[in-house]
């Protein structure tokens, strides 16, 4: 096992294990325990009380962060010709069709959001193996299939992220960069979470939102309270 540096002991001093910590606390400790040379990712992993293999109890969404995450999406739309400069003015990284499909099926994935059109679809399929694993297939669920490609490409650059919880039922979602003050991370979590309830399955019984932890790029994990709201 690592040695912990000075640091990271310092880090772990500071948050008690045995404490509940409510969100505003959560922001504000968390600034306080990240000492990355580089602006650490923020993030939030919430345990749910779903089973996720029975597709009544799936739970997926999007959520348009107040604050961005602080992260410059790269996005690729895969358009038709006369779609192209919509896509361009909405901020798209790179636009095309063709050229790019072929691209990924051998093997380019330099991107983090893919937006195309309906009529497109068909020649993702075969894709499906280089994008699934990566989260990149678009889906009409999270707004990235549309004819409005303008829309949902600026959204993207906005902020707005796209969740699901996995096999062992958890959502874990980024919320910003430890350079945002507390208060905006606060927004960002808060925002996340009340999606999360909003999206509670009918069939999903007892607790559902089991519990809650924020944490930065290599910092400890705070405890959040699952009361929220």
């Amino acid at each position: 096992m690592a040695r912990l540096t000075k640091k990271q002991k310092e880090a772990r001093a500071k948050v008690d294990k045995n404490k509940i910590y409510s969100l505003e606390e959560a922001s504000t400790l968390l600034k306080e325990i990240t000492y990355t040379k580089f602006d650490a990712s923020v993030d939030i992993a919430v345990r749910l009380g779903v089973d996720p293999r029975k597709a009544n109890q799936m739970v997926r969404g999007v959520v348009s962060l107040p604050h961005g995450t602080g992260k410059d999406m790269k996005v690729l739309a895969l358009v038709t010709p006369d779609k192209e400069q919509e896509a361009k003015d909405a901020g798209a990284d790179y636009v095309g069709l063709d050229e790019y499909l072929e691209k990924i099926k051998n093997g380019w994935t330099d991107v983090d959001v893919i937006v195309t059109m309906p009529a497109i679809m068909g020649k993702l399929g075969p894709l499906g193996r280089v994008l699934g694993p990566r989260g990149l297939m678009p889906n009409p669920k999270t707004g990235t299939v549309t004819m409005d490609v303008a829309k949902a490409v600026a959204e993207v650059k906005a902020g707005k992220i796209d969740f699901k919880v996995d096999k062992t039922g958890i959502v874990h979602a980024p919320i910003g960069k430890a350079s945002f003050s507390a208060d905006k991370l606060k927004d960002n979590a808060n925002e996340l979470l009340t999606t999360l309830m909003k999206l509670k399955p009918t069939a999903a019984k007892g607790v559902y939102m089991k519990s809650i932890y924020m944490s930065s790029t290599m910092s400890p994990s705070i405890s959040i309270d699952t009361k929220i709201g």
